[in-house]
């Protein structure tokens, strides 16, 4: 098969071919500054996706956190009492179930509330669980590193608590903890806030800050009793992909009866998602530049190279090569440059996205540093989670970027008079 002479020049000038004997000084130039452009570029490439895919790691490490203690989708039958809301759960868990994406359910109340010991006073969120059915809802009960999950019986008013609240309030298991609720009663002293004695029987973690150290679990039954005059009660449920618990939440809502509120995970965190989702555009579009100024570098390269084959384009003019066809020439020339370069930075970004584990530990025990000091992170290893669209994505711009470089150097290319180089020449 004849090769396109525009492919093995533009190859040649790309550096990718040689031809016998050492070459031109210009040649050797030539290639040189068509190396440094391939290598801008890959680096580029490579940066963006090891970038992306490090924030991928911690948007899923965060989310796996708290989708670890909350539920994929919350059923709340609103405006009824929560004792009879916890009486009848499983005829709504039922119900529920039918839909072939729910795996699990259990009964829950949730309500705000405010733990005392001695001075120390901190506002949490009370969850009423049932330890039975827990475990198929959330890994609460893998979580916890003192006392058991089992401890939260009707009527022993017991408590679990995170590890941070337990250090803020300075209390351990076998300690006793003061619980105000807003419901209350008035009296000719005023207003009295509902409270009970609880004890701490035991403690999780969760891996979450905001939630090891905001929230607290009672027996679902005990809940239903303090919490009677305003507190959520309904079903937690969990679902074989979390991805798809908004479009399951609205399937639920057409199903069940009038005035169940689904409310999925999304919902609750909509705020942290949406900045996390506009971080990364932006991050984007700033590591984008690197590559846009491989681009450029790529454009400024193939400028030299038109100048410096000016003489060999005459040449070509003279034996009857078209204007076209020379400026084929060095569009394959930036292309290939732009290709390859593009191929190097999606291997090289993808070698060590996958294999970040290893990297990251390799570099911190040659250098002797942490990127994540454990004494100060939970996170303490770079979390990795390449995406197949964005690195699509991130290829297909570099290529694109690759290309438009090319067009106003292979133009003016074209655009070169045989008689004026020679003239000059």
């Amino acid at each position: 098969m004849k090769i396109p002479f525009e492919l093995w020049i533009g190859a040649r000038y790309a550096g990718l071919t040689r031809t016998r004997g050492r070459g031109r000084k210009g040649d050797r130039f030539v290639s040189f500054i068509a190396g440094t452009s391939m290598v801008g570029i890959a680096l580029g490439v490579a940066a963006l996706i090891i970038v992306l895919s490090v924030m991928n790691g911690f948007q899923v490490d965060v989310r796996d956190r708290m989708l670890s203690v909350l539920p994929h989708i919350q059923l709340i039958v609103p405006n009824e009492d929560p004792v009879a809301v916890t009486d009848d759960w499983q005829k709504l868990a039922k119900e529920a179930q039918q839909n072939p994406e729910v795996e699990g359910a259990s009964a829950f109340v949730a309500a705000g509330g405010m733990l005392a010991r001695g001075d120390v006073l901190k506002g949490v969120e009370i969850r009423g669980v049932d330890p039975a059915n827990e475990g198929k809802v959330s890994e609460l009960p893998q979580q916890m590193v003192n006392g058991s999950l089992d401890s939260l019986e009707p009527g022993s008013f017991h408590l679990v608590i995170g590890t941070n609240l337990a250090q803020y309030m300075g209390v351990t298991v076998g300690d006793t903890l003061l619980l105000m609720t807003p419901q209350g009663s008035i009296n000719p002293s005023g207003f009295s806030p509902r409270m009970r004695q609880f004890t701490v029987s035991g403690i999780f973690n969760s891996g979450h800050y905001e939630y090891d150290s905001n929230m607290a679990f009672i027996s679902v039954k005990d809940a239903a009793v303090l919490f009677r005059d305003g507190g959520a009660a309904g079903v937690r449920l969990k679902i074989h992909d979390m991805i798809r618990a908004p479009e399951v939440a609205t399937q639920l809502t057409n199903s069940l009866p009038p005035g169940v509120v689904a409310r999925d995970w999304t919902m609750d965190n909509r705020t942290w998602f949406a900045a996390v989702k506009t971080e990364k555009r932006m991050m984007f579009l700033i590591l984008v530049l690197i590559v846009a100024v491989a681009a450029f570098n790529l454009l400024s390269s193939l400028v030299m190279a038109v100048k410096d084959k000016q003489s060999d384009i005459a040449i070509l003019r003279t034996l009857g090569v078209s204007p076209v066809q020379i400026g084929k020439i060095f569009l394959v020339q930036g292309s290939l440059i732009g290709f390859i370069g593009t191929f190097l930075g999606v291997f090289f970004g993808c070698l060590v996205a996958y294999n970040i584990d290893i990297v990251i530990p390799f570099i911190e025990r040659l250098f002797g540093i942490h990127f994540l000091d454990p004494s100060i992170y939970f996170v303490s290893t770079l979390p990795s989670h390449p995406e197949v669209n964005d690195i699509t994505l991130i290829g297909i711009t570099s290529l694109v970027l690759s290309l438009l470089a090319t067009i106003y150097p292979s133009w003016r290319a074209s655009r070169l008079q045989p008689a004026e180089v020679l003239r000059h020449d």
